[in-house]
């Protein structure tokens, strides 16, 4: 096991991409701590996870990390239990994928609220709790760096290649405290933010990126949650103890051309 007795957080960890990374984590032998808005949902989580076999291991904390007081109440859970954290990976996040002209100030304040705020403080308020050889790994997006035709995706591009800008600074930052960060570059990958994204597009639109998906990723498909797992285990474990700064595309090949 990997990640034997490694304490480790996932925000955003009640579906999708952040749920996969716990259960790997889980099935490597961490304990885990969850973090989500929606209480239901975290408790539906809670419950698969502990069918794994190891339902002592598996925390929860419903908090929304776009707001101060969600930050600081993830911070304080961590505090109470006195254990270092070993891992945490900054997963929760939002995407608006609407037309420049129409993203509104709600929208551009709430998608770096949770998308770079977030990473940013709790990071920062998690700080003296981080044990020796802590690992911090950022979800970032292809969208970072690599467009799709008619997919309008300014402000979450924009968000995204700033959680990359951080990750590279601090990187730099903490290094010298010996806690490295990296960060995961996923392609489109079937979550079910992606999927209500995609309900809401015009039948020609949902036509034209199902053909552009199939010609343009090598592997001919997008990604699932656990195509992210692997590579999550492998920068939280002793396997990427000098692997810092780091942006990892994981997208089926899509943004190698």
């Amino acid at each position: 096991m990997r990640l034997l007795d490694k304490r480790t957080l996932v925000t955003g960890g009640s579906d999708g991409i952040g749920l996969a990374i716990a259960e790997a984590f889980l099935r490597e032998g961490a304990d885990v701590l969850i973090v989500g808005r929606d209480a239901g949902k975290l408790d539906a989580a809670r419950q698969k996870l502990a069918a794994l076999g190891r339902p002592s291991a598996v925390e929860t904390s419903s908090a929304d990390l776009a707001t101060s007081l969600g930050v600081a109440t993830v911070v304080e859970q961590v505090k109470e239990t006195g254990r270092p954290l070993d891992i945490l990976v900054n997963n929760a996040g939002v995407a608006y994928l609407v037309p420049f002209e129409s993203v509104s100030e709600a929208q551009f304040q709430h998608s770096f609220a949770l998308n770079v705020a977030a990473a940013f403080f709790l990071t920062q308020g998690l700080l003296p709790h981080f044990g020796a050889g802590a690992s911090i790994i950022n979800i970032s997006s292809y969208f970072a760096r690599k467009m799709i035709p008619k997919r309008p995706s300014s402000v979450y591009s924009l968000s995204k290649g700033a959680l990359n800008s951080l990750t590279r600074s601090l990187a730099f930052e903490l290094g010298p405290r010996g806690i490295r960060v990296n960060a995961i570059a996923p392609g489109t990958v079937d979550t079910a933010m992606r999927r209500k994204t995609v309900d809401n597009l015009p039948a020609e639109a949902k036509a034209e990126l199902k053909a552009y998906v199939e010609r343009s990723y090598p592997l001919g498909r997008i990604g699932r949650p656990d195509d992210l797992a692997g590579m999550a285990v492998y920068l939280a474990s002793d396997e990427a103890a000098w692997t810092s700064g780091g942006i990892f595309a994981v997208d089926g090949g899509y943004t190698a051309g």
